[in-house]
């Protein structure tokens, strides 16, 4: 009877010593869990980042655009003084320029505009050009004798010339105003612009091929209407100060977007 109840008794102490044992197991794990489920959690992100993923962050964006605005600013108040120089030595017309001039705003053109004894004349002007001298190409003879001649430039202004009749009939050309001549490239007559009558397939021949006294009559006919080339200078130093009032507007509309 005693050996029977000390056995009881050691498996009684076995017993309470294994739960005791799975319970702190568990009490263990569950502290670790804790521990864990409450530690910050590593980005998903982070091999992609560590590994060199390209990626802009909301600090660098500003930044830049803030960089951005400072380099436009500067340009904004080179361009000022330009403008303000330009201010200063207004270009006027001469007496005798008898157009009618409509600065498109927001475009690289300029419209002229004249009635004509029952015409009405309209001129499309835009931004100036260089054109190349024939001889561009040809060497100099100098002491070195590989030297090239300096390129001869000059101004240029492209032109297109709209005569249009009471009828509508209108006769179109296509020009290039250089300081000393006005020089035609081509002509074409349009019907009304509201009439039913279809464009002249043929456009005819190139006017560099016309008679010599016809493009001679040409030249004429758009002289006595107010086509000459003593207005070149003036119209060549207009669209050149109109290009500096556009590429401040460009330059404010770009400025306005960055900072949006």
């Amino acid at each position: 009877m005693g050996t029977f109840a000390l056995c009881i008794r050691r498996s009684a102490s076995s017993l309470a010593s294994v739960c005791g044992r799975r319970v702190a197991r568990a009490q263990a794990v569950s502290t670790i869990f804790n521990r864990w489920s409450l530690a910050p959690k590593p980005s998903l992100l982070r091999p992609f980042i560590s590994s060199g993923f390209p990626y802009s962050t909301a600090t660098e964006r500003l930044q830049s655009d803030q960089t951005l605005v400072q380099v436009i600013d500067s340009e904004l108040n080179h361009a000022f003084v330009v403008e303000d120089h330009d201010v200063e030595e207004e270009t006027t017309a001469s007496s005798d320029f008898p157009f009618k001039i409509e600065d498109n705003t927001g475009h690289r053109t300029v419209t002229l505009t004249r009635e004509y004894n029952g015409e009405h004349i309209k001129v499309e002007v835009s931004m100036p050009g260089l054109a190349m001298d024939e001889n561009e190409d040809d060497m100099d003879d100098n002491e070195d004798g590989d030297e090239r001649n300096e390129k001869v430039n000059e101004s240029s202004i492209p032109l297109v010339v709209t005569v249009t009749k009471k009828s509508g009939l209108s006769l179109e050309f296509s020009c290039t105003a250089f300081p000393d001549e006005i020089v035609i490239d081509g002509l074409s007559v349009n019907p009304p612009e509201n009439s039913s009558e279809e464009q002249l397939a043929y456009d005819g021949p190139d006017f560099q091929e016309l008679d010599e006294n016809m493009r001679k009559s040409f030249h004429k006919f758009l002289e006595t209407r107010g086509i000459k080339a003593s207005a070149t200078d003036f119209l060549y130093e207009y669209m050149m100060k109109k290009d500096s009032r556009e590429y401040l507007l460009w330059l404010n509309k770009l400025k306005t977007f960055v900072q949006e």
